[in-house]
C-alpha cells in the first residue's frame, strides 16, 4: 500500500494518549509542557517525560512538536527565554507558537528551532502566510473557518507548509480572536484558560433557551482525498483534553483513509465507510464538515441549540458526594446507560472552571438503579458526568516513554532574556510632514461605525475619527457620499477587520490603493495579512500609508513590539485584554529605559501607543450570518450577564451590554507617558447623549457608572 506524503498529526495530552496515537499510526504528535500552551487544563508532560518521548519517537522515525502557543506578559519573558533555550538544546521537530515575541526570541537567539504558526495567530490568507515565511516560519496552521476552495487558492500562492484541522472540537469564534472567557473573568483563550463560556445555556429576549453557540465537532474524513489533492501537508486532530481511547480511535480512522487515497476509487470508498464506522464510537458531539464546503451557505448544521455542549453521553449530575482523595464517590441518577468498571467518564464543574477525565475504579448500582461511582476529589453535587469511553473499546498500546527516566534530568535554567533588537530606524518617534509634526497627534480618538456618526463627534471633536473598513464604507468614501463630511480624509483612520480570509484578498487589494489615492492614508491593521497590502514603493509623500498595529495583533511584550515594528507598523494599539502593570512594563519606562535594565539605545515608545479607554469589544465573531436562523437580538447567561447579537452578511459579532471603561484613568496614563486614547463606539449607531456623557466623564476624570474594568486592574487570571 503506497503511503501519501501527507502527515497525520495527533494530540498527546497525556502519556497514554501518546501511546495510542503512535500505536495507531500517527506520523507526528503535538504536546505541551507545564507552561505557555493553549491547553493548560490538560495533564501535559513533565520535562523528563518529554525528553524520554522525544528520544523514543526520533528512534521510531516519528516527529514531536511542542506547543508554546499562548501570549506572554513582560514579567514572564525570562521564563519563556529559558524554555526556548531548553527546547533548542533538545531538538524537537518544531515549536507551535502564537506570540510574535517568541518568534523574535527564537530568531535572534535560537535559530535552530523550527517555527510553526498556531491557528491562534488567525492566519487565513496567503498574504499572512508569506509574511510569516519571511519572518522564519516553515509551517502555518490555518484558521478553521476556511473553505476547500480557499485552501486551494492559498496553496497556489505559497510554498509554506500548510496544516489543517480535520477532526475534533470547534470554537464558535474565528480562530484567535475570542475575548469571551477573558471578558467574563480574566480566563483568556490566549492564555490557555478558556472556560468555554460559549457552550453555556442562554436565555434570549424572546424568552427561549438554548445552547446557541455550542458548535458540533469537526469531521472531515470524507474530504481527506480532496485535501490531499489540494496540497495540504499535515492533517491535525484536535484533542489534547481527550482520552487515549478517543485519540486511538480517531487516528486509526484517518490513518486508514490517508493510506488508501491512491488505492483506487473502490478501495478508497471502502476505507471511508469503515472509517466513518470507527468514528461513530468516539463518544464526542455530533459531527459537521463546518465551512469546508464554502462560506455563506444557508446551512448551519454545525449549530444545534438543543445540543448540550458537553462531550460523551450524559449520565446526569452528581446527586451526592462522599469520601475524600482516591476514595471519593459520587452518586449519579438512574438512566438508560449504567456505567461499568473500567469505563471512562468526564466530569464538568457546574461553573465550567474544570473538566477532568477519569477511569472508573468503583461502580455500585443499588435497587433504585442509582449508581455510586468513583470520582476525582473536589467535585461536588451539581457537577455533570459524561460517559466518554467504555472498557470494551479500550485497547492496550506499547508504551512510548521509557519506564526508567533517570537518564532524563534536564530542565530550563535561570537565564535572563536579552532585550530585543528594535529594527533600525524604528527606535525613534516617527516624524512626518514638512513641519516635523507627527501624523497622529496626542489626544482622544473616536471610532464610530457609520459616516452619519461623524457629525455627532463634532460636538466634542476628537483628534481624529476612526471608521471600520467594509466594502460598503469604501464605496461611500470613494463616491459621492464623502462630500461634505465633517472630517477630511487626512483626519480619518480606517480600521481593518481582524479576520482576513483568502476570499477577501482581492477586495482589499483593489480598495486599499484607491483609498490611499483618495487621501485615506492611515490604517489600523489587525491581521498579519494586512501588511502586504501596503508594500508599494514610491508614491507622493502625502500618500505614503501610515500603519497602526491594532489590538488584535497582540503586543503583550516588547519582543512582540519588535516584531510588528519590523512588519511596518509605526504605532500600536494595546491589546484589549492588557492591564496597566504589564503595559507599563512592556513599553519601557518614561525615560526610555527598559524596565529593570540599564539604559540602552531605545527611545521612549510610549508616545506611540494607543490605549482603548472605552469600548464594548466584540467578545467573539462567527463567519456566518446567524440572523438567518436566530430570531433574537439579546441573550443572557444564568448570572444575568447580557450580550447583543449583531449578524450581517459578512458574519456575526457578539457584544457585551456592559461596556469597558477607564476614561477616568487618563490623568494617570498621561503621567506615565501615554498620550493617545481611543473611544470605541463601533458596536452600533452612536447616540448624542451617550457621547456627551462619556466626554463629560473624561474631562472631569470621573468613573462611568455601569461599566467594567475588564482586565485593566487584575490582569489575566493566570
Amino acid at each position: 500500500m503506497k503511503k501519501t506524503p501527507t502527515e497525520l498529526l495527533a494530540p498527546a495530552g497525556s502519556p497514554e494518549a501518546l501511546d495510542a496515537a503512535i500505536g495507531e499510526g500517527a506520523d507526528a504528535v503535538y504536546l505541551g509542557l507545564k507552561d505557555f500552551n493553549a491547553r493548560m487544563r490538560s495533564a501535559n508532560f513533565t520535562y523528563s517525560q518529554f525528553e524520554g518521548a522525544l528520544r523514543a519517537l526520533h528512534r521510531m522515525g516519528r516527529k514531536l512538536y511542542v506547543t508554546v502557543n499562548t501570549v506572554f506578559e513582560q514579567r514572564e519573558a525570562d521564563r519563556v527565554y529559558q524554555l526556548l533555550k531548553y527546547l533548542a538544546a533538545l531538538g524537537p521537530d518544531a515549536v507551535i507558537i502564537q506570540d510574535f515575541g517568541i518568534a523574535v526570541m527564537a530568531g535572534e537567539h535560537f535559530p535552530s528551532l523550527k517555527l510553526f504558526a498556531s491557528t491562534q495567530m488567525n492566519v487565513a490568507s496567503s498574504r499572512g502566510i508569506n509574511l510569516l515565511s519571511r519572518q522564519g516560519f516553515s509551517r502555518v496552521i490555518l484558521a478553521r473557518e476556511l473553505s476547500l476552495n480557499e485552501i486551494r487558492d492559498i496553496r497556489s500562492n505559497t510554498n509554506v507548509e500548510l496544516e489543517v484541522f480535520v477532526h475534533g472540537a470547534l470554537c464558535i469564534s474565528v480562530s484567535g480572536i475570542c475575548l469571551f472567557s477573558s471578558y467574563l473573568g480574566g480566563k483568556s483563550a490566549n492564555r490557555g484558560m478558556c472556560t468555554q463560556a460559549c457552550r453555556r445555556l442562554y436565555t434570549t429576549d424572546t424568552e427561549s433557551e438554548g445552547y446557541y453557540f455550542s458548535p458540533s465537532d469537526l469531521q472531515l474524513i470524507e474530504q481527506v482525498p480532496e485535501l490531499v489533492k489540494a496540497g495540504v501537508d499535515s492533517f491535525k486532530i484536535e484533542g489534547r483534553m481527550k482520552s487515549a481511547e478517543y485519540v486511538g480511535a480517531v487516528v486509526s480512522a484517518y490513518r486508514l483513509v490517508i493510506d488508501n487515497v491512491e488505492a483506487g476509487e473502490e478501495k478508497l470508498g471502502q476505507a471511508i465507510a469503515e472509517a466513518r464506522s470507527i468514528l461513530k464510537n468516539d463518544f464526542a458531539r455530533p459531527k459537521t464538515a463546518y465551512l469546508i464546503g464554502g462560506y455563506g451557505d444557508d446551512s448551519l448544521d454545525w449549530l444545534n441549540p438543543k445540543q448540550d455542549g458537553g462531550t460523551g453521553i450524559p449520565l446526569g449530575k452528581l446527586l451526592k458526594v462522599k469520601g475524600r482523595g482516591e476514595e471519593s464517590l459520587g452518586l449519579i441518577p438512574k438512566g438508560a446507560i449504567v456505567p461499568s468498571l473500567g469505563d471512562s467518564i468526564r466530569l464538568h464543574r457546574a461553573d465550567d472552571t474544570e473538566r477532568v477525565s477519569h477511569k472508573l475504579s468503583f461502580v455500585e448500582t443499588g435497587r433504585s438503579k442509582e449508581s455510586w461511582i468513583s470520582i476525582p476529589e473536589g467535585f461536588t453535587p451539581g457537577d455533570a458526568v459524561y460517559l466518554i469511553q467504555t472498557k470494551a473499546m479500550t485497547k492496550r498500546y506499547a508504551q512510548v516513554i521509557p519506564k526508567n527516566l533517570e537518564a532524563f534530568r534536564r530542565s530550563p535554567g535561570r537565564d535572563r532574556a536579552p532585550w530585543p533588537g528594535i529594527p533600525a530606524g524604528q527606535n525613534k518617534s516617527p516624524q512626518r510632514g514638512k513641519k516635523g509634526d507627527a501624523d497622529l497627534p496626542a489626544g482622544v480618538y473616536a471610532m464610530v461605525c457609520r459616516l452619519e456618526d461623524l457629525y455627532i463627534l463634532q460636538s466634542s471633536r476628537p483628534a481624529k475619527a476612526i471608521l471600520p473598513y467594509s466594502r460598503k464604507l469604501s464605496k461611500q468614501l470613494l463616491g459621492s457620499r464623502n462630500q461634505g463630511l465633517p472630517f477630511a480624509a487626512k483626519d480619518i483612520i480606517l480600521n481593518l477587520d481582524p479576520f482576513f480570509p483568502q476570499q477577501k484578498e482581492q477586495e482589499l487589494a483593489e480598495d486599499i490603493p484607491a483609498l490611499i489615492e483618495k487621501g485615506y492614508t492611515q490604517f489600523i491593521v489587525n491581521n498579519l495579512g494586512h501588511f502586504s497590502l501596503f508594500r508599494t514603493g514610491g508614491g507622493k509623500e502625502n500618500q505614503k500609508p501610515l500603519l497602526v498595529a491594532g489590538p488584535w495583533l497582540y503586543t503583550f511584550n516588547t519582543w512582540a513590539w519588535a516584531f510588528i515594528l519590523k512588519c511596518g507598523a509605526e504605532y500600536c494599539v494595546s491589546p484589549l485584554e492588557n492591564n496597566r502593570q504589564n503595559l507599563e512594563r512592556s513599553i519601557f519606562q518614561k525615560d526610555g529605559t527598559p524596565q529593570g535594565r540599564s539604559p540602552g539605545r531605545h527611545q521612549n515608545l510610549r508616545s506611540r501607543v494607543f490605549i482603548t479607554i472605552f469600548a464594548r469589544p466584540s467578545v467573539f465573531r462567527i463567519r456566518q450570518d446567524l440572523g438567518r436562523v436566530y430570531g433574537f437580538e439579546h441573550f443572557a447567561d444564568n448570572r444575568n450577564e447580557t450580550f447583543r447579537l449583531s449578524p450581517g452578511p459578512a458574519g456575526t459579532l457578539v457584544y457585551p451590554q456592559q461596556p469597558f471603561s477607564i476614561v477616568d484613568k487618563i490623568p494617570f496614563l498621561k503621567e506615565a507617558g501615554f498620550g493617545r486614547f481611543i473611544l470605541d463606539f463601533s458596536w452600533g449607531p452612536l447616540k448624542k447623549a451617550e457621547y456627551r456623557d462619556i466626554m463629560d466623564a473624561l474631562s472631569c476624570g470621573t468613573p462611568l457608572p455601569g461599566t467594567s474594568r475588564f482586565n485593566w486592574k487584575n490582569g489575566f487570571f493566570r
